[in-house]
């Protein structure tokens, strides 16, 4: 697995640090045309990371119905799905990683968890409904860290490889605290930004180079639409609390953003509650 040892020098993004355009009345993203994309002239990329642990592969039909029963996990589209899990290390998670899940004192995978690991590291689309608490942020970071793994160096001028889409400044926050926490012994760099504070110091961490970006869309936006950042690299996207970004109105801005990401990314959706409108987007 590589390190990251290099990924944080001499990154020079000539140009990103100049101030924000004087921003004109209008719809946000507005400015942002949708990108046509032709998948024969876009470098390929690695999204499938997954090799079944033989204690996973060694369950039997009906102990993999069993051990979902018990954890209350309901698949639906199960077609080909993987089984789930039942320990850490049978993810093959790189050892620092495991070495950050011991430091806290994690046990044992949680119920979302033990289905969404595979899910996430076999580079499939899903959809995660799980309320807070559940242990969804480490669901889809630990495999968004295997996932950046295996993708190519930043170069100059790159936007991040993975994007996290939050509702709310507090929970962008949160995020990125448990991506530093899991990140840091990589070198692996993530930034957050949101409305509210300054621009100046989450242009400069973009201007350095991230892997991670946790953002609200409205600040995303505005960084797309100044060319601050962009999201030429982006192949794993997470929509985190879609159902809390449908609700405050933002589902115009998410369109725009994922207008701005390769069709064939990796998207991982995650939602307290199920309804039309996430259904809907879940099928953009």
């Amino acid at each position: 697995m590589r390190g990251f040892g290099d990924r944080g020098r001499d990154r020079d993004r000539g140009g990103f640090g100049s101030p924000l355009p004087p921003k004109k009345f209008g719809n946000p993203g507005e400015r942002l045309r949708k990108k046509k994309w032709d998948l024969n002239e876009l470098p390929k990329f690695e999204k499938n990371f997954y090799v079944e642990h033989p204690e996973v592969a060694r369950l039997t039909p009906y102990e993999v119905e069993e051990l979902r029963r018990k954890k209350e996990i309901t698949v639906r589209g199960s077609d080909g799905c993987p089984k789930p899990v039942f320990a850490f290390h049978q993810c093959n998670f790189p050892q620092y990683v495991m070495d950050v899940l011991m430091d806290q004192h994690f046990t044992e995978p949680t119920p979302i968890q033990c289905q969404g690991f595979p899910l996430a590291l076999s580079g499939r689309d899903m959809v995660g409904i799980a309320q807070t608490g559940s242990g969804k942020t480490l669901a889809y970071l630990l495999p968004a860290i295997v996932h950046i793994n295996h993708q190519p160096y930043l170069e100059r001028g790159d936007g991040p490889i993975c994007l996290v889409l939050a509702p709310t400044r507090e929970l962008a926050q949160q995020v990125q605290q448990v991506a530093d926490d899991y990140g840091k012994c990589s070198r692996l760099k993530s930034t957050c930004i949101y409305g509210g504070a300054p621009k100046g110091p989450q242009i400069r961490d973009l201007e350095r180079g991230v892997e991670i970006c946790i953002a609200t869309p409205g600040r995303l936006i505005d960084f797309l639409e100044a060319g601050k950042t962009n999201l030429r690299r982006c192949t794993y996207l997470v929509l985190d609390e879609a159902d809390r970004m449908l609700d405050m109105g933002f589902e115009p801005q998410i369109r725009k953003i994922v207008d701005q990401i390769r069709p064939d990314r990796q998207t991982l959706m995650w939602s307290a509650t199920w309804p039309k409108e996430v259904r809907q987007l879940s099928e953009k």
